[in-house]
């Protein structure tokens, strides 16, 4: 039935919250941000719902990139009493070549892409930083499973708008109704590919309920269970 498969990247293949989490406990310590926060957990508590929201601002075209790696670092800057954006957007730059750096994957993720690979045709969707993915992918050991990256900057939209589902298909040669959006995050692959009219399986190990009145086409909560769909 399928013959495009268009996957997720961050935290449905490389491990975005241990990856990211581990960065930013390196950076804690290296800049001595324990002078301004009582431990780590406090740090980072701080840190995650913001830098959140700011991504769902972007994916709404609220904010643009700039806005965003500005912003994360100037907020856990506050209590150091540091607000200029040079400094933010210098503790961005360190911190997005860490994270290129680290290469925890979520399990199951090379399993399953060495089964994909000789039967479907492979595709990364992403709303990533280009210059970040593109290394990730290599640094990790998963580029050569992708027969193309298809990233929100190239499209000028990012997901869950159905305009960049349409220029992935577009620019991959595949057939809405043979192509498979496989993410994590709800809003972005899951309710994106389904008001695109493409097959959504969702990826979720918490178990959550379904965000809106529908239900995915398949729901699993580890990638090891998308072989025994595909």
């Amino acid at each position: 039935m399928y013959k495009s498969l268009f996957f997720d990247f961050d935290d449905t293949l490389w491990d975005t919250q241990l990856n990211n989490k581990a960065c930013l406990e390196d950076m804690y310590a290296d800049y001595h941000f324990d002078r301004y926060y009582t431990s780590f957990e406090a740090f980072y508590d701080y840190y995650a719902p913001h830098n959140q929201e700011l991504w769902r601002q972007y994916r709404h075209h609220i904010i643009d990139r700039y806005t965003l790696t500005v912003e994360r670092f100037r907020h856990i800057l506050i209590p150091a009493g540091v607000s200029d954006a040079e400094t933010a957007l210098r503790l961005n730059r360190d911190f997005l070549e860490r994270t290129t750096q680290k290469t925890a994957l979520i399990a199951g993720a090379v399993d399953l892409l060495e089964y994909l690979r000789p039967h479907y045709r492979v595709f990364l969707l992403s709303n990533g930083f280009r210059e970040v993915q593109r290394k990730k992918l290599e640094r990790s050991g998963l580029a050569d499973y992708f027969e193309r990256l298809i990233l929100s900057e190239d499209a000028g939209i990012q997901k869950p708008h159905k305009e960049i589902f349409d220029f992935a298909l577009k620019n991959t040669n595949s057939r809405r109704r043979q192509t498979l959006m496989i993410g994590d995050c709800w809003e972005a692959d899951i309710a994106g590919a389904y008001y695109a009219g493409i097959d959504q399986l969702w990826l979720n190990p918490r178990k959550l309920p379904p965000l809106e009145d529908f239900t995915p086409t398949f729901t699993v909560d580890s990638l090891a269970a998308i072989q025994a769909i595909l």
